[in-house]
């Protein structure tokens, strides 16, 4: 019998007993409608804006700046979309990065059918935006720049303070313009703090964070103006029609609550668990390529690209033997392309092909790394055995 090793955490993660136990009364006794008068709706409502204050603790924002939403992708789409709609006056030109996740890109992407101008900057061999190019990107008509505050797939840390600040720089000057940050893989593996970033829209999830899927956040800096979205309802300061999810919003706000008041040894717990494991992997399996900084980067996400291997084979491999690892982003999921967030790296196909993302939670052990370590070489040689180019290029 083998066992069960869960390595994409960077996809979802399980949710904290403390969460399922704190969001479980708002299941069934106390179920009230939180936009209701009578006590069982402000029974609800006092959890919404329990859960709120949470929230913005974590982030360090004011909680009349958190706006809850189904989840991340909504938040961007609200966060680029409704700056855009709002403001559209002062221009519409957006930056962007090549490296941004589909709730971003795609966003953008519909965008540019719809008038606006993007500009895709890119990320290099280390996977990182370079301010340089952010600053040189910014055009009279430029309204707003969107970059991740870590990406998804390798994990790299984007300069986001930096930008922050040359955002203010320029508001400064009195031109219009506005900072998004996607900061989803980021919250509760590294420090998230929206004034030191300087952002005015940052998006967050609650199912990357041990709380449910279906919920998430918007951070709205207070004078921003947004469209809203989700017509139909005065919820969320007008920001976000329709009856907020008590139980998954107060799961979230719970989640929050440990992230922040264990952030620094959870980062620390993955640090230790992927460094012991990518430098088992260097010894023990030759022809890899790291993807990404090595060292500006989430300490969670290991993405390690195999030579003479389909992804996908070795994705299939380790989950016959137990283990749950990815090709990219879970959103991507069916995609025959090669990822484009390895391909923006400068990989060939064949390396692109080849990445497989290992993302490591705070309920994984050492002694799940020594099983994946176990598992992995044995895979990897028998897919190689079995590929002409790699035997032939051993001859």
């Amino acid at each position: 019998m083998f066992r069960r090793v869960y390595l994409d955490n960077s996809a979802t993660t399980p949710i904290d007993r403390e969460v399922v136990a704190a969001m479980l009364p708002f299941l069934t006794e106390k179920f009230g409608n939180a936009s209701s008068i009578h006590f069982f709706g402000q029974e609800a409502r006092g959890a919404v804006d329990r859960a709120r204050h949470q929230v913005a603790e974590l982030i360090n924002a004011r909680p009349n700046e958190i706006v809850f939403t189904s989840g991340g992708t909504e938040a961007n789409n609200l966060a680029i979309r409704g700056l855009i709609e709002a403001n559209e006056k002062y221009g519409k030109h957006i930056i962007t990065s090549n490296i941004e996740h589909s709730a971003v890109r795609e966003v953008c992407q519909d965008l540019e059918k719809h008038g606006c101008e993007i500009t895709y900057l890119p990320v290099y061999e280390d996977g990182i935006v370079k301010i340089e190019d952010v600053r040189n990107a910014v055009r009279e008509e430029t309204i707003l720049i969107t970059i991740m505050t870590a990406n998804n797939e390798i994990g790299t840390i984007q300069p986001v303070d930096e930008i922050g600040k040359f955002v203010r720089a320029e508001k400064e000057k009195g031109k219009k313009i506005w900072f998004h940050t996607d900061a989803v893989q980021a919250l509760g593996k590294i420090k998230v703090d929206v004034e030191e970033i300087g952002c005015d829209l940052l998006s967050i999830s609650g199912h990357k964070l041990y709380a449910p899927k279906g919920v998430g956040a918007l951070y709205v800096r207070r004078g921003v103006r947004l469209h809203a979205q989700n017509i139909g309802g005065h919820q969320e300061r007008e920001r976000r029609g329709g009856t907020e999810s008590v139980p998954h919003i107060v799961a979230f706000g719970k989640a929050c609550e440990l992230a922040k008041n264990n952030l620094r040894e959870t980062a620390e717990h993955l640090k230790n668990l992927r460094d012991k494991f990518e430098n088992n992997v260097a010894e023990r399996i030759s022809d890899i390529e790291p993807n990404g900084n090595r060292e500006n980067r989430l300490p969670n996400i290991s993405n390690i690209s195999f030579r003479s291997i389909e992804g996908e084979g070795l994705l299939i491999n380790l989950d016959l033997q137990g283990v749950a690892v990815s090709t990219g982003s879970a959103c991507s999921s069916g995609s025959l392309e090669p990822s484009p967030v390895i391909r923006a790296l400068g990989r060939n196909d064949e390396l692109a092909r080849g990445a497989i993302r290992f993302s490591f939670g705070k309920d994984n052990t050492m002694e799940d790394v020594e099983y994946v370590l176990e598992v992995l070489p044995r895979a990897v040689e028998n897919l190689r055995r079995l590929s002409p180019n790699f035997q032939a290029a051993k001859k």
